[in-house]
């Protein structure tokens, strides 16, 4: 059994599957030794709306991740997305003191970008500098022991609901589990899938999830929008069980086996076999039916992410293009049908930069979990865990109760 001390899980809260994936850590990097995954009945676009069965669903992804590594998982890495998630770009200047650029100035330039306006409903995710500026010398990465008199920062602020991000801590702890951190799923997501060369000349990461599709763009090696909209591969389902008149679990199974997402994969008498609801006999389908079904919806998602792109002005800054991960893009022709929309270069992203069990997570549906394990490895050291297992009302309830048989007692 591994020591706990070199163990980072990630716990990739999905709409349609909780996954919980466990690295060992290595000298070189972390080997997969653990992976555990079971349906998810609690949440809806990424967001928490059954507390009891989104605590269920992890507490059976858990145990066979912990089954499979042969340990006891105590905290976890956990990713978050859903519509109610904003990035924006803000600039901070501060006077570099002694004339050269020491770690309090680096503190008080971040400190000063992120003074921005932000409603008590919302909570920041994460801070990420994008680049250095000293005395008007941009493109700097690394600016401590420069010399210079302005030092100015630029900076990617993420932000989610207060609610939702609570909420997400409030299932891992009644699931007996200590939350280190809370990671933005596309953000973990390109620490997988994404090369360095495509992050300094410029990509588009989209993962297509259950509920929702996360974008990533990153450029000269930060990044530099981030974006969730609230439409993914449980909307494809959907619209399977609506057309074909079939249960959604039978929908779910047809979309992975037979979904292709353009017509040019398809034989000219390929048919399946779909089941009924209410009892009634199954029918013999055509193949073409469910393509007809499925390439609009997946049509649609791209278009959105391409119409975010131009609003941000960022669809000229990909030169390397698209990157496609997450469930959905796992389906025959997604590649070229984004090759059309983007008129860019797709590729289909798989996890790497892991070793043991790497041949199973080779997947695009794996790409969060194994990125939130990667971002743990990285800040392993730099931090404890910020959200600790508490509950409030419970404790208040045990003070009360003492507090009226004190009182009680002695009356």
């Amino acid at each position: 059994m591994a020591r706990k001390d070199d163990l980072i899980v990630g716990l990739d809260i999905g709409t349609t599957k909780i996954c919980a994936i466990v690295a060992e850590q290595k000298e070189n990097g972390i080997d997969i030794v653990g992976i555990g995954t079971h349906p998810s009945k609690g949440l809806r676009k990424g967001v928490v709306v059954d507390i009891d069965a989104t605590v269920d669903s992890i507490k059976h992804a858990v145990e066979e991740a912990e089954l499979m590594a042969d340990c006891e998982i105590s905290s976890v890495y956990a990713g978050i997305a859903g519509g109610h998630i904003d990035g924006l770009n803000s600039h901070g200047v501060v006077a570099v003191k002694d004339r050269e650029v020491s770690e309090n100035d680096v503190r008080r330039v971040i400190d000063a970008a992120k003074a921005v306006a932000i409603p008590m409903d919302r909570e920041v995710i994460h801070v990420i500098p994008q680049e250095f500026i000293i005395d008007d010398q941009d493109g700097i990465r690394e600016p401590l022991g420069m010399s210079g008199v302005r030092l100015e920062a630029q900076i990617h602020i993420v932000t989610a609901a207060v609610t939702s991000a609570q909420n997400i801590v409030k299932c891992a702890n009644k699931a007996g589990l200590n939350v280190m951190d809370i990671v933005l799923e596309p953000l973990a997501s390109a620490e997988a899938v994404l090369a360095s060369d495509e992050r300094e000349l410029g990509v588009c990461l989209i993962d297509i999830g259950g509920g929702t599709t996360d974008i990533a763009v990153f450029s000269e090696g930060s990044i530099k929008h981030t974006s969730v909209l609230s439409l993914g591969g449980y909307h494809i389902t959907n619209d399977i069980a609506v057309g074909l008149r079939t249960p959604f679990d039978e929908a779910e199974r047809i979309k992975k086996r037979f979904g292709v997402a353009s017509a040019r994969y398809l034989g000219s008498d390929d048919v399946i076999t779909v089941p009924s609801v209410g009892g009634r006999r199954p029918r013999e389908v055509s193949r073409k039916i469910l393509c007809e079904i499925i390439e609009p919806r997946i049509d649609e998602i791209l278009s959105l992410v391409r119409q975010e792109l131009v609003r941000a002005g960022l669809e000229d800054k990909i030169p390397s293009g698209v990157v496609l991960t997450g469930g959905a893009s796992a389906l025959t022709g997604a590649p070229d049908l984004a090759e059309e929309i983007f008129e860019s270069p797709v590729r289909q992203g798989q996890p790497t930069h892991v070793g043991g069990l790497q041949d199973v997570v080779r997947s695009p549906m794996y790409a969060t979990g194994v990125g939130l394990v990667l971002f743990g490895h990285g800040c392993t050291g730099r931090h404890q865990s910020r959200f600790r297992i508490r509950d409030e009302s419970i404790f208040r309830r045990v003070k009360q109760r003492m507090r009226d048989w004190f009182y009680g007692e002695f009356e």
